[in-house]
């Protein structure tokens, strides 16, 4: 099998690490079939996509409307560098999947306005399938309404022309969409259980998603959720397109 890769941009090792840890997990796939790359850290690396079954994106600690002159260097090379690989990935329509950070780097190339209305702190809430996401195959074996993890500064107001939003919440409406065939986003995070967000919270504590004398709680909330449902996403992206 052709291997997928991991785009990451988490600057710390903790949160980083974990992140990695959980999209194996609800991959199922081993670390030579899931390959990391860290932008944070080196630039994009020349990819041939005839070597990849698929790209995923993670979370990140940038947020999309953080103005343009308040942005640092590495933020603004690896907001450069998705556009010029998007370019290519949307004109071949390649297999993609962003989660949260995924989901605004997606939009924002394919003209969506991305703003501050629709941020949500931390929560699990019920999200709905539109009839467009209980007819897509990336969505099989998923109840709806289902529960997912989020936590994020922005969030899509308006979508992109020619997007299909497959999920919809109350706080949120556009919580997953897909561009053309086979390049998907969710604000949502199909990777977490509740363990794993906890470990993540303690690293943004002071991120705005909740109050940061209240980590101790917000982590004992977490880990008492169910989001088993969501993890289908990444289950059948791969399943989907693995060649």
């Amino acid at each position: 099998m052709k291997p997928f890769l991991l785009l990451a941009t988490r600057d710390d090792d903790g949160p980083a690490d974990g992140e990695y840890e959980a999209f194996l997990a609800r991959t199922g796939l081993s670390e030579r079939e899931l390959i990391r790359h860290r932008l944070e850290a080196e630039p994009m690396p020349e990819l041939d996509l005839d070597q990849w079954s698929g790209i995923m994106v993670g979370g990140s600690p940038f947020n999309t409307t953080t103005p343009q002159e308040e942005k640092s260097a590495v933020q603004l090379r690896v907001e450069a560098e998705f556009d010029a690989l998007l370019d290519r990935l949307v004109a071949q329509d390649f297999p993609f999947l962003g989660a949260c950070y995924g989901i605004g780097t997606l939009a924002r190339h394919q003209g969506a306005v991305i703003d501050s209305r629709y941020a949500e702190e931390v929560d699990a809430p019920q999200i709905a399938l539109t009839p467009q996401g209980l007819a897509d195959p990336l969505c099989a074996g998923m109840t709806s309404p289902f529960r997912a993890f989020v936590a994020h500064n922005d969030a899509i107001s308006v979508p992109p022309p020619g997007a299909v939003v497959l999920a919809t919440s109350q706080a949120c409406p556009i919580q997953m969409l897909r561009i053309k065939n086979n390049l998907y986003a969710t604000q949502f995070h199909p990777e977490l259980d509740g363990e794993a967000f906890a470990h993540r919270q303690s690293f943004y504590a002071d991120h705005g998603y909740f109050a940061p004398e209240e980590l101790a709680s917000v982590q004992a909330w977490t880990r008492e959720q169910d989001v088993s449902q969501s993890w289908a996403v990444l289950r059948n992206f791969v399943e989907i397109y693995a060649r």
